[in-house]
């Protein structure tokens, strides 16, 4: 009978259980047949000191598996062990945060045993990360903390209930008389509100930054950057509905989250104090709303920005009168990003227009790790004196 217990009951370590499970082993009928039943997790990601990295994913049934990780050129090859567990360990990696997934027979598949996730409106990935040295800007370190807030509103502009991230600097103190300098810093097509800080390490690398010296304190804010109540389709890129995107976006972010931001949080008000950047969808909205509003901006950032079209069109206040207005034009893009000669683009036709601006060339794709080397470059040059 299921209502005594087995001899293979009495031999498990009561001592080594939590009373919970115990106490459901023992009343759910057939509970510990199946637990022992069950496959033993796959071992977890192991990290050797000299940065190379060994991946395991359990499923005995599968044919072939093989292991997706950022910055690779190909899927590699795991290997089968007899309990059905699959491995491959890599050549050694720079020390980052790398997304990885599994392709076991044609189907990606996450790590259901690694509680680091890259958030994703299309798509999960898992994360890993490889250490390094104190150094380098998005690493923890014994240092200062700001602070990460989050604030939810609804849109009467775009018609939808939305959120955004606050970044307070160490030693922000709401009762003070001292205002910071703020920076807007928009995600990319597929991204949310959170991404900046969940997979950019936005708030640790001003951490550091601040700690070191090199950036001012300053508050960032991380609005949701999608103008249209619409959860981005990776088949219907953004682009079908680029302008009325990118209209929405600006008129939420002037008129609902820059008063929301100013009445809740000591900021400065004035074009010099203010800032805009981002990445990718958010680089190519940095562009478009902090260059059609100079009186409100006068520093503006591009990472990989999604510029695309006629620059005429969309920028049309912009020739070298704009010099004289803006205190930092800053793009930037990885040298293997497929994005580069839409960027290049956009190069050709600022110096055409004698506009000055700051070009930086990098290593790397499409990447996050492209992508947190720039906001570690760009941050230290903000809101300083001529």
């Amino acid at each position: 009978m299921r209502g005594h217990m087995t001899t293979a009951a009495k031999s498990v370590s009561r001592a080594a259980m939590p009373g919970f499970l115990l106490l459901i082993l023992l009343l759910v009928p057939g509970a510990l047949e199946f637990a022992q039943q069950a496959p033993a997790p796959a071992r977890p990601v192991e990290i050797s000191s000299d940065g190379r990295v060994t991946f395991h994913f359990r499923d005995p049934n599968a044919k072939q598996v093989s292991l997706v990780l950022e910055g690779g050129k190909q899927p590699l090859p795991m290997q089968r062990d007899d309990e059905g567990v699959w491995s491959v360990t890599t050549d050694p990696l720079a020390p980052d945060y790398y997304r990885y997934a599994f392709l076991a027979d044609g189907v990606t598949l996450l790590d259901q045993f690694d509680p680091l996730l890259k958030p994703d409106l299309f798509t999960r990935w898992n994360m890993v990360h490889v250490p390094g040295p104190a150094s380098l800007p998005w690493e923890m370190n014994d240092v200062p903390h700001g602070v990460v807030h989050h604030h939810f509103f609804h849109s009467r502009v775009i018609g939808d209930d939305r959120d955004f991230y606050v970044y307070t600097p160490p030693g922000y103190d709401p009762r003070g008389k001292e205002s910071y300098p703020v920076l807007y810093l928009l995600h990319g097509f597929g991204g949310d509100a959170s991404n900046w800080t969940s997979v950019g390490h936005a708030n640790v690398i001003l951490d550091n930054l601040i700690a070191q010296g090199k950036a001012r304190p300053m508050i960032v804010v991380m609005p949701l950057g999608y103008g249209v109540p619409l959860i981005p389709d990776p088949y219907r890129p953004s682009f079908d509905v680029k302008d009325a995107n990118f209209n929405g976006f600006r008129d939420s972010l002037f008129g609902e989250v820059m008063p929301q931001v100013e009445k809740t949080y000591r900021v400065s008000k004035d074009r010099d104090s203010r800032a805009i950047a981002g990445l990718s969808m958010g680089g190519a909205e940095s562009l478009f709303t902090g260059l059609n509003a100079l009186d409100r901006f006068a520093w503006i950032g591009a990472f990989s920005s999604g510029v695309e079209g006629n620059f005429d069109s969309t920028l049309p206040l912009i020739d070298a009168k704009a010099n004289s207005e803006l205190r930092l034009l800053w793009i930037a893009c990885g040298e293997d990003d497929p994005l580069f000669s839409g960027n290049q683009n956009l190069r050709a036709w600022l110096q055409a227009k004698g506009v000055r601006f700051t070009w930086v060339e990098t290593p790397g794709a499409h990447t996050w790790m492209v992508w947190r080397h720039n906001l570690a470059a760009f941050a230290p040059l903000l809101f300083r004196q001529k």
